[in-house]
């Protein structure tokens, strides 16, 4: 009988990196190890074209190596449509630390993570994600120039968290707008999946509106926290996909529309601030959209925070922050028109306006 695993000499057989369905022409993988200080990260830089590859550090206890590399992947490629459907003229990475953040990340290890980020002299340029603080980038700035999102008293723009989530919340509001007739959220029942800090940005956005707001999260004292500072209802069912509000707002990890999930869903929008939400972009948008659900692609609804870290590089103040964040409703409601016209998701018209981008800068720099 064949064994039920796979055994290490099949893996050799295999392609670990280039087989892997996230893999999508990576420029480049790293691997990061360090026995002394326990680190284990990868950085992937997706694409170069629009610029050095800028995207944050996210360190998460990940069952195994292999669901680290496919999210470094699969978040690094998103970054460069991110950066490019903003108008951004960097490129796409991002780094994951295989970990606790909250008992295994220690100064050493930042410092050292900072020392491999230096080593590539500038092609991948680091920021905060899930399981990082300010600080963390602080540390990280000690050792490399490569880094953004540092504390605002050492030159830097700060937490991104608060600049993503009122890009997610215009983006909702511009799907809301394309849905319902209005934009306006008073009333609509929102449940927000994942109250981190840009959750719970959301959370108070919503409610100062007037929307009927819902959280969960698996962290229950955050969760009762949140409820209480905001007077928001905790769902307390089984199955959170099936509940009955207006929008589903995903804030955590990615891959929540799925097989299991996408035909339960009764939202009929779907905008949140977590990455890669469609397990299959392809499949899952699909679906979606021949149910009649509308689905605001989140790597464009979520660029606030790049676009904050981003003001480091390109040296622009907190107005043009707040400006090229605003233009996230224009530019959500051009992605829903153009995707009505050529009969495709708005997934699919966002990848393919970012791509038109990409080429163009392409061609351009083979001219030079």
């Amino acid at each position: 009988m064949k064994a039920a695993f796979t055994t290490g000499k099949e893996l050799q057989k295999m392609d670990p990196v280039f087989g892997q369905l996230s893999f999508d022409d990576h420029e480049q993988i790293v691997f990061c190890n360090d026995k002394d200080t326990g680190l284990k990260a990868i950085i992937g830089i997706h694409n170069s074209v629009m610029g050095p590859a800028l995207g944050g550090t996210r360190m998460y206890n990940y069952a195994n190596e292999w669901e680290a590399l496919n999210d470094v992947l699969r978040l690094s490629r998103g970054m460069t449509f991110k950066a490019a459907i903003t108008g951004l003229n960097i490129g796409g990475g991002k780094a994951v630390i295989i970990g606790d953040a909250k008992t295994q990340k220690t100064p050493e290890l930042m410092r050292k993570f900072g020392e491999f980020v230096h080593s590539l002299s500038g092609r991948y340029i680091t920021a905060e994600d899930v399981g990082m603080e300010t600080a963390d980038m602080d540390i990280v700035r000690d050792v490399t120039p490569y880094v953004t999102g540092i504390s605002e008293s050492r030159g830097g723009s700060g937490n991104p968290s608060p600049i993503t989530a009122y890009g997610v919340y215009l983006g909702m509001k511009a799907a809301a707008k394309q849905q319902f007739g209005s934009d306006v959220l008073s009333g609509k029942k929102v449940l927000v999946q994942g109250i981190g800090h840009v959750g719970e940005t959301l959370v108070d956005y919503l409610t100062k509106e007037g929307a009927v707001v819902t959280i969960a999260d698996i962290n229950e004292e955050k969760l009762n926290e949140v409820g209480s500072k905001y007077n928001a209802q905790i769902f307390r069912g089984d199955d959170l996909y099936s509940a009955d509000v207006d929008i589903y707002a995903p804030c955590a990890m990615g891959a929540t529309l799925n097989d299991a999930t996408v035909y339960k869903i009764k939202a009929k929008v779907i905008a949140g601030a977590a990455n890669n939400q469609l397990a299959d972009e392809n499949v899952h948008g699909a679906i979606l959209q021949e149910r009649g659900i509308l689905y605001a692609p989140d790597f464009l609804i979520n660029a606030g925070g790049i676009i904050n870290v981003y003001a480091e590089l390109a040296h622009y103040d907190k107005v043009e922050i707040m400006r090229k964040t605003e233009n996230i409703y224009n530019t959500t409601l051009e992605i829903f028109d153009f995707a009505l016209a050529n009969k495709i998701t708005p997934h699919h018209a966002a990848l393919t306006i970012a791509q038109n981008r990409i080429n163009q800068r392409k061609l351009e720099n083979s001219k030079k």
